[in-house]
């Protein structure tokens, strides 16, 4: 018997997310490298309800690492293939994303920045702090990909389907809206 438990099974995705990619800091160098993550079929589908889509076709991160004295700097191109709900209709609507990235993963108890030409150069980058000997680029490629969605995604059809359901268009809707229908009345 194992006293301390160390055999006991843990769920695999106890604290960790749907599209894990650890880069263990000790393997980046300051010269930069090329790394590139690829969401499989179980990933997508599982960040697919994290993020309330019909289904993600595809999910990639293409990056290249150096480490500098602000952080692990990643700059690169996040790209992917989604099908999302109308939000009047639910029907299925196809998106592209395909954005440029600059990360800068920074230790969640960082150090006093040396100087203040990196405060500087680290304004042109999104901070990300890690935990531990790792920073997960998958992880981070599913969140740039979240950013970039349209976050009201509307079908050719979703007008005439809020019409016919009663919801007034945004110009009828506002004060303007409202002296049009009054006027209309009095004509």
């Amino acid at each position: 018997s194992n006293i301390g438990g160390a055999d006991r099974m843990t769920p695999p995705d106890a604290n960790r997310p749907e599209f894990h990619r650890p880069e263990r800091i000790e393997t980046i160098g300051e010269g930069k490298r090329s790394i590139a993550v690829a969401a499989n079929a179980a990933e997508r589908a599982a960040l697919a309800t994290r993020f309330g889509l019909i289904e993600i076709v595809r999910l990639n991160g293409d990056y290249s690492v150096a480490r500098t004295p602000a952080g692990i700097v990643a700059e690169g191109r996040v790209t992917a293939d989604v099908i999302q709900a109308c939000v009047a209709t639910g029907e299925p609507l196809s998106a592209r994303i395909d954005e440029q990235v600059a990360l800068c993963f920074v230790a969640d108890t960082p150090a006093d920045p040396p100087a203040d030409e990196i405060e500087l150069s680290l304004d042109a980058l999104d901070i990300i702090p890690f935990v531990g000997g790792a920073i997960d680029l998958g992880e981070a490629t599913a969140e740039t990909m979240a950013l970039a969605l349209e976050p009201f995604p509307r079908s050719p059809n979703a007008e005439a389907f809020l019409r016919k359901a009663g919801v007034l268009a945004e110009e009828e809707a506002g004060p303007f809206g409202a002296l049009a229908g009054l006027k209309a009345k009095l004509e």
